[in-house]
C-alpha cells in the first residue's frame, strides 16, 4: 500500500480510482485544475495501481490568523479496504503535509451520526469542539440540495 501526496502532473493516479472511493465520477479536467491549484491538496492510498482511499484538504490564510490553516473537505476509503488503518494513514500524512505548509491547524467536519469518521478524528489527535455546528450549503447553480 502506497499512501502519497499527488503533485501536479499526477493525474494518471486518479485514472485509476475504486468505485465508491469518491461520492462521484472523477472529470479529468477538474481532477488536473484541482492538482495544479497550489492550495489544494490530495492525499491517496494505492493498492497496485488502484486508489483505494484518499484525503483531500484546502490551505488558506484569513485576515485574522497569523499563519494558514488546513480545512479537510472529505475523507474516503473503498469499503473492500476499510478497517485496515488506511483512513489513519492517509489522515495523518495529510496533516504531516500541512505542517510542511506551516498551517498551524487543521479542521474537518462531521456528522454525529459518522461514529466511524468521529472515532477516526479523535483517535487521530482531533480535539471535538464543544458547540454543536450546523452546516448551511448555498446552492449557486440552481440545482436543488
Amino acid at each position: 500500500m502506497e499512501i502519497r501526496v499527488l503533485r501536479p502532473g499526477d493525474d494518471d493516479v486518479l485514472a485509476k480510482v475504486a468505485p465508491g472511493v469518491f461520492d462521484d465520477p472523477l472529470h479529468p479536467r477538474a481532477a488536473a485544475e484541482f492538482l495544479r491549484d497550489p492550495r489544494h491538496h490530495i492525499v491517496v492510498a494505492i493498492d497496485g495501481d488502484v486508489v483505494v482511499g484518499f484525503a483531500s484538504a484546502v490551505h488558506y490564510v484569513h485576515p485574522d490568523k497569523p499563519s494558514p490553516e488546513l480545512w479537510i473537505n472529505e475523507l474516503g476509503v473503498v469499503s473492500s479496504h476499510q478497517r485496515r488503518g488506511i483512513a489513519t494513514a492517509v489522515l495523518q500524512k495529510l496533516l504531516g503535509h500541512a505542517r510542511e505548509l506551516g498551517c498551524a491547524a487543521a479542521w474537518v467536519l462531521t456528522e454525529r451520526a459518522n461514529e466511524g469518521a468521529i472515532r477516526l478524528y479523535a483517535s487521530s489527535g482531533g480535539i471535538e469542539a464543544p458547540e454543536s455546528t450546523v452546516m448551511f450549503e448555498f446552492r449557486l447553480d440552481g440545482a436543488k440540495a
